[in-house]
C-alpha cells in the first residue's frame, strides 16, 4: 500500500544505535490523515486517494472547501492532497491511515521546503572561493564577469541570487523508531525545513 502521510518536523536530537554509536536524529510528530476522496480510472481516469492531515477550526476554511468535508462526514483538516494507488476501491472514505503505517527499520523518502536563506553571494550560494586580501584586491567576495556582449546572466549559471526556500526530497532515510502514544517517528539523519515545518513522509518503495 502506498502510504504518504504528513508530519511536523520537532527537532533534531542524538540516537544510540545497537552497537552503542551515537548518530544524528530528526523526530517528528506525525497526525493521522483520513481518505477524504476516491479517485477511479472509470471516472478521473488515474487511480488515486484523497487524504486530509491536520484537524483545524470549520471557521479557518474556506466554505467551498468546508462543504466538500462535510458532504463525506470527514472533520475539516489543514492538508488536502492526494496519493496514487494501484487499487482505489480498497480504500474507503473516513478510513484513518495513522503512524503505524511505518516499523522500525524500513526506510522513508521525506520531502519539505528547505530554509530560506534570503539573497546571497556566489560564496555562501555555490562554495566559490574569495579573492586575496592582501593589498591591491578591492573586489575580495565579487564573482566577476558574466561573460563578454551578453548583457544579461545566463539561466542556470551560478551567479548571486535567492538561495534556499526550495522543494527539497531526502531519500532513504532509515526508521530508527515508532511512537503510536505519542505520535512520534524518529529517523536518522536530518530532514528539509525548519522546526515546526510540514513535512510529506512515504515509505522509500511506494
Amino acid at each position: 500500500m502506498a502510504v504518504e502521510l504528513i508530519g511536523r518536523k520537532i527537532g533534531m536530537t542524538q540516537w544510540f544505535d545497537e552497537a552503542g554509536r551515537a548518530v544524528a536524529a530528526t523526530v517528528i510528530e506525525v497526525e493521522p490523515a483520513v481518505v477524504v476522496g476516491i479517485r477511479t480510472p472509470d471516472r478521473h481516469g488515474y487511480a488515486a486517494i484523497q487524504l486530509g492531515a491536520g484537524e483545524v477550526a470549520p471557521r479557518r476554511v474556506k466554505r467551498p472547501l468546508r462543504g466538500q468535508f462535510e458532504r463525506v462526514g470527514v472533520s475539516p483538516r489543514k492538508h488536502l492532497y492526494e496519493v496514487r494507488v494501484d487499487d482505489a476501491a480498497a480504500f474507503a472514505v473516513g478510513t484513518e491511515i495513522g503512524i503505524d503505517a511505518f516499523a522500525a527499520g524500513e526506510e522513508v523518502d521525506i520531502t519539505g521546503i528547505s530554509k530560506g536563506r534570503g539573497f546571497q553571494g556566489t560564496i555562501k550560494r555555490w562554495g566559490f572561493h574569495s579573492r586575496p586580501r592582501s593589498h591591491g584586491h578591492k573586489w575580495v567576495r565579487r564573482p566577476g564577469s558574466a561573460g563578454r556582449g551578453l548583457g544579461k546572466v545566463v539561466k542556470g549559471k551560478r551567479y548571486p541570487g535567492h538561495d534556499g526556500a526550495a522543494r527539497v526530497t531526502v531519500r532513504n532515510l532509515a526508521v530508527l523508531a515508532v511512537d503510536p502514544s505519542r505520535k512520534l517517528l524518529v529517523v536518522r539523519g536530518s530532514v528539509p525545513g525548519p522546526r515546526s515545518g510540514a513535512l510529506r513522509i512515504r515509505k522509500h518503495d511506494a
